[in-house]
């Protein structure tokens, strides 16, 4: 694992100024994210930078920055020599800097009085929370601009996180507990006449996640900033989440969700960021033989970057977020002026509510057209931004061959599998590679996080829906499908067809297909009884239609029977033997349906990726030996495990300070927040603990049941024998 570390000391009109608060580089010339430029706009733009300090009463010192990278790269070409000392890396990872909560006092003051979304007569709850949370903001923008800028520079490998949820729960405790500043913050808010807890407790849980398959997302995205990995996360925003859920005297009631109905201050849109996403349409060849996917549904995708802080590190790393709508222009003003209101603007709700609710139900043919949807806004949008980024960075001649060099994609689970063709489409079709070298590119890129070991529940697509709404796609997945084939039967010849013919069956992506011409007479069955004679055969079905008829024969007579004891008999019998009369009669027998053509698509990233991987460790073992067995006895380097866990810092650190400090003080430090294999320093004590807990109850019971002369000798005793049993 290689580590970079670089430590700048700006100067000129870049900037001279950081403040040892909230703000630290306020003075910068680049002021993404929402910072205040300076170096463009000449001494005009500093002195407003002062002025701004000023007002917000920050302590001006001289401006150094430190950042330390890991690199994530697999390729050893990728790993460089650390260019810098040892006194300066001792920078890299940054402590906590601590303003006083007087000035993080003036910072929310300020945010309550010049970013208002309330009015100005009061300041209450809901607006001590966003004015709070935008005090915040500003130093994890400060960060945010100079991780991205940092990366931008060093040209690093980054990884790529794609999931359909983040279950980030409520960003303002963890963003205050990962700068360090919970304690001045509270202060600060008591100063002003509030309690911090109260204010995080008016935060509205953000509704872009569900279960574990979210919340694991929104541990690593935690745990690679903590590490200082480049990475990003990609996922949708969500306008109403799953749903709320409300108690009612008539039970449960779901609900939409609102937590973007008083907007959201963590997220920053970015109008500049925006890309094309294609639905239905056709696909033609043109005069160069490339196919070009025309016509259809188009729509937007605008990116809504949410930062994600590191624990006790500069590194601040993003979570884009992808809006859906639809252009101007496809809004029908004269529809709409002529009374067809819903017809006028049927074009923008069909973009928009792909981004409105998670997991959509999807029993109709709509909700699964709306999933589907999703899952390739997910893909195309974020891999479009992916590419921008890697052309960007290539700088006037971009190397195909080094993109998985620079890029990796994770998917999680399998929503994110559109991706394998969606970037085979864009390098093929849009940058012009062949198919052998966007397949390599491609293989090289993606890897898959599997969820579930049961085979029913991995997910697949209905074939024709697909080629419906994604035309192209389908024609990659056809042809990777074949060069799957061709791999099954280099790997296990033809010799043995009933073995291919279970290997096709349980690998190929396309189910219910049949195969491809080239390989139609690959599998061939013999004839059940290749021996006899035609004759013969003849001869066996008039004996078995023989012996059909007398026994129906034998039913009818005894149906007779029941029919003439059930009309001596008063009541409704005649119904009834009416009815059962019409079951001694042949039926015939209904045609059976052809199974539905589907879409793999574990298979599809198991075949598209280079890395498969449980996400724990006897989960793992039953990918491996169950669920995708004959993958892995064809590629066994791929499979891998990768636990699932939690963010200690989250989930003990912040959650429950009271138990922290008990932790720390029996390890000795805090070193546990962040290298969890410290708590097995708890082992050496635990006993010890018990002994405490005995030797008190012991204690207990004895000065009510004992004298204190036999009480003497059996504490000693029992206390001398606990130790020994620690030991």
């Amino acid at each position: 694992m290689a580590t970079w570390r670089f430590s700048t000391t700006p100067s000129g009109a870049e900037a001279a100024y950081s403040c040892n608060a909230v703000a630290r580089f306020i003075g910068f010339s680049r002021g993404r994210n929402g910072g205040v430029g300076s170096g463009a706009g000449g001494s005009g733009s500093r002195i407003k930078a002062k002025q701004l300090m000023l007002m917000r009463r920050w302590q001006v010192r001289p401006l150094r920055r430190s950042f330390s990278v890991r690199n994530v790269s697999s390729e050893p070409q990728q790993r460089v020599e650390d260019p810098v000392t040892e006194q300066q890396e001792s920078l890299g990872a940054l402590s906590p800097f601590a303003p006083d909560a007087s000035s993080i006092a003036s910072s929310i003051k300020y945010h309550a009085e010049f970013t208002p979304l309330f009015s100005p007569e009061k300041f209450d709850l809901p607006k001590a929370f966003f004015a709070t949370a935008q005090s915040i903001c500003d130093a994890l923008i400060i960060n945010w601009n100079a991780t991205y800028d940092y990366y931008e520079k060093l040209n690093v490998k980054q990884a790529y996180y794609l999931s359909m949820e983040f279950l980030q729960g409520r960003a303002l405790l963890n963003a205050v507990g990962n700068l360090g500043l919970t304690g001045a913050y509270a202060e600060a808010l008591t100063k002003l006449g509030h309690n911090l807890e109260n204010i995080a407790f008016q935060e509205p849980d953000a509704a872009l996640g569900n279960g574990g398959l979210g919340r694991l997302a929104s541990c690593f995205l935690d745990s690679l900033a903590t590490l200082n990995y480049p990475a990003w996360g990609y996922g949708l925003r969500y306008k109403y989440g799953l749903f709320k859920q409300r108690i009612t005297k008539d039970g449960q009631e779901e609900i939409a969700e609102d937590w973007l109905e008083m907007s959201n201050p963590w997220e920053i849109v970015r109008n500049d960021v925006t890309h094309p996403v294609k639905f239905y349409g056709n696909i033609v060849t043109g005069s160069d033989g490339k196919k070009q996917w025309i016509g259809g549904e188009d729509i937007k995708a605008i990116a809504y970057d949410v930062p994600i802080p590191g624990y006790k590190t500069k590194t601040t790393i993003n979570l884009r977020l992808w809006s859906t709508k639809a252009a101007s222009e496809d809004f029908d003003l004269s529809a709409f002026n002529s009374g067809e209101h819903i017809q006028a603007a049927e074009a923008l709700y069909n973009a928009e509510k792909i981004c409105y609710v998670l997991y959509p139900g999807d029993e109709s043919v709509e909700g699964k057209i709306l999933r589907l949807k999703q899952q390739y806004t997910l893909c195309s949008a974020s891999l479009q931004d992916i590419i921008a980024r890697f052309e960007r960075r290539s700088g006037a001649k971009v190397k195909w061959e080094e993109f998985p060099e620079k890029v990796a994609v994770q998917m999680n689970d399998t929503h994110p599998t559109l991706c394998i063709p969606e970037l085979m489409r864009i390098l093929i079709d849009m940058k012009g590679l062949s198919w052998k070298e966007a397949w390599n590119i491609t293989q090289r890129t993606m890897a898959y996080t599997n969820h579930t070991v049961l085979p029913e529940a991995l997910e697949k697509w209905s074939l024709e829906l697909m080629q419906k709404l994604l035309p192209r796609h389908v024609e990659i997945v056809e042809m990777i499908d074949e060069e799957l084939i061709h791999t099954i039967v280099s790997e296990y010849g033809t010799a043995d067809s009933d073995l291919l013919e279970k290997k096709l069956k349980q690998m190929r992506i396309l189910e219910n297909v049949e195969l491809p011409a080239a390989f139609s007479d690959l599998i061939v069955k013999p004839k059940e009884n290749p021996v006899a004679a035609p004759g013969d055969e003849l001869e066996m079905s008039k004996e078995e239609v023989e012996v059909e008829e007398e026994e129906e024969e034998e039913e009818m007579s005894k149906e007779e029977v029941e029919e003439e004891e059930e009309e001596e008999e008063p009541g409704d019998g005649e119904n009834e033997s009416a009815k059962k009369g019409t079951l001694g009669k042949k039926k015939i027998p209904e045609p059976v349906p052809e199974p539905p053509k589907m879409v793999r698509m574990a298979n599809l990233c198991v075949v598209g990726g280079h890395a498969v991987n449980g996400v724990a460790a006897i989960h793992s073992e039953i990918v491996k030996d169950e669920v995708f067995n004959d993958f892995f006895e064809l590629w066994p380097e791929k499979f891998q495990n990768k636990t699932n866990g939690v963010t200690p810092r989250r989930w003990i650190h912040f959650c429950n300070p009271d138990l922290s400090k008990i932790i720390t003080n029996w390890t000795d430090s805090e070193d546990w927040v962040l290298n969890t294999e410290k708590l097995a320093e708890l082992r050496k004590v635990v006993c010890h603990i018990c002994v405490l807990f005995l030797v008190e109850s012991f204690l207990y019971v004895s000065v009510h049941t004992l004298t204190m002369c036999s009480w003497s000798l059996i504490e000693l005793k029992f206390i001398q024998t606990l130790f020994q049993v620690c030991e």
